[in-house]
C-alpha cells in the first residue's frame, strides 16, 4: 500500500493553537471556550482532553492539572477526569509515565477506530482520537467491513471541514460469519449478506454444504485476496427456505452471531444440578420461608428469578425483602456452564420466544422461584417505615418458599379493587413502592414510559394475527421500584467509600449525561410545539424533561418527542468505572436482580459474596472486559429483537399493499421519511418519490425543505400514506405519500 507523506493532522478547532495554549490557559481562555463542562457527558470531556494534550505532546498532566485548565469545579466531573483517563490509557492513546500522570501516546499520522459502512458505499471511521469522523473512499477501505476495528492513515486536509484517510490495518474484525440468501449459478453461488456489509461472499459449489437456491444459510470467510471484490467462503450452515418462520427468527440470530442452540455438553452439565438442597446448605443461609413471600411476573413467564417477601417488625417497621435466584451458586467460575453463560452473556427476547442465558433445567426449573418450592436466594432486606425510608439494610444467601405466584394483571386487580390474595401484603408494597417512587424523581430520575409493540402469533405458522400494545401499570411500578431499591443500595453498599482510593472492584450499570448539541437541536425542534427544557444543570434537565414528558401525554405530537427525547440520551452500559446513572439520578447503581437473563447479575453476587466475607479487591481490568463484553452482546440481543419485530410488522402489513392510513413523519433523513401508523408499523418515504421539487435535509430542524418551492416535511407532521411495498427480505415498508 502506498504511504503517503503528509503531516499528521492535529484535532485542533484552530491550527496554531499550539502557540496560543499557554496565552490561553493564563487568560483562562480554556474555561470559557470549554462552557459549563459540569453539564457535558463523557465523550466531550473526552475530546476536550485529548484537545490538550495533542496541544502539547510532550507534556505531562494530571486530572487536577486537566479539571483547572477547563475550568471544571463540580466533584463529579472531576471524578469523570479519571475515569477518562483510564478509559483513554486503556485505549492508548494516553501513557501513564507515572502514578496519575499521562502523556499522548506518539502514532504518527494514524488513529484507529471503528467501521461505520454507508449505503453509497463508502464509510466513516469513528475514532476518539480525532474531533470528528474519518472519511475513507470504497476503494481505500481495503475489505474494511462494518463494525471492524481498524487503523487508519490520515491524509493531509484538503476540505476544509473534513477529514479523510485510508485503512491501513484491520486490528478486529467485527465477525467472519455471515448470514443471507443463496443464489446459484452452474459452477459457483453466492451469499448475499442481509444487513449493512457490502459485499457478496463466492461459494463455489464444493462449499456450498447442501444448500439452494433461495435458501437462507450462514457463510464463513475462508480467504478474501488483495485484489479481488469478494471474499471466499463456504456454507457452514443451512437455516431453511427464505420466509419460512422458523427460518428467519434463526437468520436474525445468526446475523447478530446469536446462539440458536446450546451445545450438548452444556445441556448435559446442566442436568447434572439436582433440584434438591441439602441440609448443610439450608443451616448456612438464613432462613426466611416461614417468611409471606410472592413472585410478579408476566402472565407467560416460566423463569422467576425475583421475589418479595414482607413482615412487620415489632417496631412497627415494615421488613421488605428482596429476593433474586442465586444462580452464583450453581453456576461456578471455570465450568462449562460459565463459559457459555459468559459466552451468551444475555438472553434474547425475540417477536416470538426468549432464547435464554441458561439451560432451561436451570433457568425454569432449579434457579426460578417457583411457588412452593424451596429455592437459594440472594437477598436485600430492608427496613423501611411508611414513608419509605430507610433505618436498616442486610445483604446475603438465604433460602425461600414462596407462597404465590401473581401474573402482573392479578396483581393489578388486587391494587385496584383491594380483594384478593395476600391483598394486605400487596397492598403494603404498593404503598411503599409508590413513596419511592415520587422520592425517586424529585432526585432527579427520569420518567419515560415507553409503550411495547406485541404480536398475537398464530402458533403452527408464525404468523402475526393482530399487533397489541403493552403499557407498565402500577404492578409493574411496584415491582419495578424494588429491584431499583435492591440495584441501588447493593452499589452504595460497595462503591460508597470515604476514601476513593479504597472503593473496591465492583460492576456498574452507568448512564452518561445526555449529548449537549443533541438536546439542544431537540429543545429547539420542541419548541415549534410551545414545549421547552432547561439545559442548564443536569438536575434542570431532570425536572424540566420530566414535566415535559406530562405535558404531552395524550398528545399528538407525544410519541415523536419521547422518541427524539431517548434519542438525546447515552445508552447505558457495564463498566467499572463508575459515572452514575444519570436516567435514573443515582449516583451508584448496579444490576443485581435478574442473574437468570443477565451475566453482569451474577457477576455483582459474586463480587458482594467475595467483600461480605473480607476478600481482597477483584481485579478491575478483568471485570472491566467483561463488562465490555456483556455490554457488546445486550447490544446485540436488543438489535436482535428490533429486527424481530421489524420483520413481523412488514409480515403484517404485506397483504395491505395499496391501502391508504393516517400516520406520523417519525423520521427525516437524507434519503427519505418514516412515517409510523397508529399500530407502530413503520416505513419509508423514499426521497425519489417527491417528484415535485429538489428537497434538501434540515438536520438541526428535523425536516425535509423543497429548494425551489419551500415546501416542507417536518417531524411530527400528520400524514396520509399509502403501502406500495412490502420487502421482507430488508424488513421494510416503502409508503407514498397520499396528497390531503
Amino acid at each position: 500500500m502506498q504511504i503517503h507523506a503528509f503531516p499528521f493532522f492535529i484535532p485542533i478547532e484552530s491550527a496554531n493553537f499550539k502557540k496560543k495554549f499557554k496565552t490561553m490557559a493564563r487568560k483562562k481562555n480554556w474555561k470559557k471556550k470549554s462552557k459549563n463542562l459540569s453539564n457535558f457527558n463523557k465523550p466531550q470531556l473526552k475530546k476536550a482532553i485529548l484537545d490538550i494534550f495533542y496541544s502539547d505532546q510532550q507534556k505531562t498532566f494530571n486530572y487536577k492539572q486537566l479539571g483547572s485548565l477547563l475550568g471544571v469545579k463540580d466533584p463529579e466531573t472531576k471524578k469523570l477526569i479519571n475515569v477518562v483517563l483510564d478509559e483513554l490509557a486503556e485505549n492508548e492513546n494516553l501513557e501513564q509515565i507515572q502514578r496519575g500522570k499521562f502523556k499522548l501516546k506518539s502514532r504518527g499520522g494514524y488513529v484507529c477506530g471503528r467501521v461505520e459502512l454507508q449505503p453509497q458505499g463508502f464509510a466513516y471511521i469513528q475514532s476518539e482520537e480525532v474531533d470528528q469522523p474519518v472519511l475513507v473512499s470504497q476503494r481505500n477501505l481495503n475489505h474494511a467491513m462494518e463494525g471492524d476495528k481498524v487503523r487508519v492513515y490520515l491524509y493531509a486536509r484538503r476540505k476544509k471541514h473534513q477529514l479523510e484517510g485510508e485503512v491501513s490495518e484491520i486490528i478486529e474484525r467485527a465477525k467472519s460469519i455471515f448470514v443471507g440468501t443463496i443464489e446459484r449459478s452452474k459452477n459457483f453461488a453466492f451469499l448475499i449478506p442481509v444487513g449493512k456489509v457490502g459485499f457478496d461472499m463466492f461459494i463455489p459449489n464444493e462449499k456450498l454444504n447442501g444448500a439452494k437456491d433461495g435458501q437462507k444459510a450462514i457463510g464463513k470467510i475462508t480467504e478474501w485476496p488483495q485484489r479481488a471484490k469478494n471474499p471466499f467462503g463456504e456454507i457452514v450452515e443451512v437455516l431453511g427456505d427464505a420466509g419460512q418462520h422458523e427460518t428467519e427468527m434463526h437468520a436474525i440470530l445468526a446475523e447478530y452471531d446469536l446462539p440458536l442452540r446450546f451445545p450438548e455438553n452444556v445441556l448435559k452439565a446442566a442436568e447434572k444440578i439436582p433440584l434438591e438442597i441439602s441440609e448443610e446448605e439450608i443451616k448456612s443461609r438464613r432462613d426466611l420461608r416461614d417468611t409471606t413471600t410472592f413472585t410478579i411476573d408476566p402472565h407467560d413467564a416460566k423463569d422467576f428469578d425475583d421475589a418479595l417477601s414482607l413482615r412487620k417488625l415489632d417496631n412497627g417497621l415494615w421488613e421488605v425483602g428482596i429476593h433474586i435466584a442465586d444462580v452464583s451458586h450453581y453456576i461456578r467460575p471455570n465450568t462449562t456452564l460459565d463459559d457459555e453463560a459468559y459466552a451468551r452473556a444475555t438472553s434474547v427476547y425475540l417477536v416470538d420466544r426468549v432464547v435464554p442465558m441458561l439451560p432451561e433445567h436451570l433457568s425454569n426449573g432449579v434457579c426460578s422461584l417457583r411457588p412452593n418450592e424451596d429455592k437459594l436466594c440472594y437477598s436485600a432486606i430492608f427496613h423501611l417505615d411508611e414513608n419509605a425510608d430507610i433505618s436498616q439494610q442486610w445483604f446475603g444467601r438465604t433460602i425461600i418458599n414462596s407462597n404465590r405466584r401473581f401474573t402482573y394483571e392479578e396483581a393489578q386487580e388486587i391494587i385496584e379493587t383491594g380483594e384478593g390474595d395476600l391483598k394486605e401484603e400487596v397492598l403494603t408494597l404498593q404503598h411503599l413502592a409508590v413513596k419511592l417512587r415520587k422520592k425517586r424523581f424529585k432526585e432527579g430520575s427520569l420518567a419515560f414510559d415507553r409503550v411495547e409493540v406485541k404480536f398475537e402469533i398464530e402458533e403452527k405458522t408464525g404468523k402475526p394475527l393482530s399487533v397489541y400494545f403493552k403499557e407498565a401499570k402500577e404492578s409493574n411500578q411496584l415491582v419495578e421500584e424494588f429491584m431499583l431499591l435492591a440495584n441501588k443500595k447493593v452499589a452504595e453498599f460497595i462503591g460508597k467509600t470515604k476514601d476513593k482510593r479504597n472503593a473496591k472492584t465492583f460492576v456498574y450499570r452507568i448512564h452518561d449525561k445526555p449529548d449537549p448539541e443533541k438536546l439542544e437541536n431537540f429543545n429547539h425542534f420542541i419548541q415549534k410545539f410551545g414545549y421547552g427544557i432547561q439545559t442548564t444543570s443536569a438536575s434542570a434537565i431532570s425536572k424540566s424533561m420530566n414535566k415535559l414528558m406530562d405535558n404531552v401525554k395524550g398528545k399528538n405530537e407525544q410519541n415523536v418527542i419521547e422518541t427524539l427525547a431517548i434519542r438525546s440520551m447515552a445508552k447505558a452500559v457495564y463498566s467499572t468505572r463508575n459515572i452514575g446513572h444519570y436516567g435514573l439520578g443515582f449516583q451508584f447503581y448496579s444490576h443485581f436482580t435478574s442473574p437468570i437473563r443477565r451475566y453482569p447479575d451474577i457477576m455483582v453476587h459474586r463480587l458482594l459474596d467475595r467483600y461480605l466475607n473480607n476478600g481482597r479487591s477483584a481485579n478491575a481490568q478483568k471485570y472491566e472486559d467483561m463488562c465490555q463484553h456483556s455490554s457488546e452482546m445486550e447490544s446485540r440481543a436488543s438489535n436482535a429483537e428490533r429486527s424481530s419485530i421489524k420483520y413481523k410488522q412488514v409480515e403484517f402489513m404485506k397483504d395491505k399493499i395499496g391501502e391508504i392510513f393516517p400516520g406520523v413523519i417519525s423520521g427525516i433523513t437524507d434519503w427519505g421519511i418514516y412515517v409510523e401508523l397508529e399500530n407502530k408499523c413503520e416505513g419509508m418515504v423514499p426521497i425519489r418519490e417527491l417528484g415535485d421539487d429538489f428537497y434538501i435535509f434540515d438536520e438541526k430542524n428535523y425536516c425535509l425543505v423543497g429548494k425551489h418551492s419551500n415546501k416542507k416535511y417536518q417531524l411530527g407532521e400528520e400524514v396520509k400514506v399509502e403501502i406500495t411495498r412490502a420487502n421482507l427480505e430488508r424488513k421494510q415498508l416503502d409508503f407514498k405519500l397520499i396528497e390531503n
